[in-house]
This record gives C-alpha cells, structure tokens and sequence, in this order.
C-alpha cells in the first residue's frame, strides 16, 4: 500500500466518523456537522475570508457544515441570500463559532 492511499483512508476514515451537534433552540433543531472537510470545501471559505467577506464566509461555513442527523445538508447555495438577509445573524455566529471552535480543539488535541 502506497503513502497516497494510505493518506487516503486515514482522511476517508475521519469523513465517515461520528458527528458533532450544536442545539439551536431559536430554530427548535439540532445543527450536526464534522470536524473534517475537504480543501474543495474550505476553498471558498478561505477565499471569502482572504477578501474580507467575513459574513459571506460565516454563511458559507453554514452552508458546507450544517447537516441533518442522515448526514445531509440542512442548506443549499439556493438558500444564501435568505440566510445573509432573513436569518438572525446572532445565532449564525454563534453556531460557525462553535463548529470553527471544535475544529480548531481537535486540531490542537492532535498537535496541529
């Protein structure tokens, strides 16, 4: 087995491990999501953050991670202008805080 594969079933091993929830009692849910993601994903996150689009990066974080309790995306990029305009900005900081904040501790549990 060569390096690359084995890279590839550590990372592959992590995305189908188990999931982080946050409770969202203003939108009466429960917001579940992984500490991994894949560079695609973070691209644009970074991309946003890079330009200073820090709201734009929040929504994006809430886009990309936001899962149901199957492991589906509670959002869509369909539904990005409701949630920069219709959608208490409050309760979308204080959810991508909390899933960037246990992303960063697991990175820092591992020694990264």
């Amino acid at each position: 087995m060569t390096v690359l594969n084995k890279a590839r079933g550590h990372f592959k091993d992590q995305l189908a491990g188990e999931m982080n929830a946050i409770e969202v009692p203003e939108w009466e849910t429960t917001i579940y999501y992984k500490n991994v993601s894949t560079f695609i994903q973070e691209q644009k996150v970074i991309e946003l953050h890079g330009k200073g689009e820090l709201v734009a990066a929040l929504v994006e974080t809430l886009i990309q991670k936001a899962l149901d309790k199957n492991g589906k995306n509670l959002f869509s990029n369909a539904d990005r202008d409701v949630l920069m305009r219709e959608v208490d900005p409050n309760v979308i900081i204080r959810v991508c805080t909390e899933i960037n904040a246990t992303k960063a501790s697991g990175e820092q549990a591992l020694g990264n």
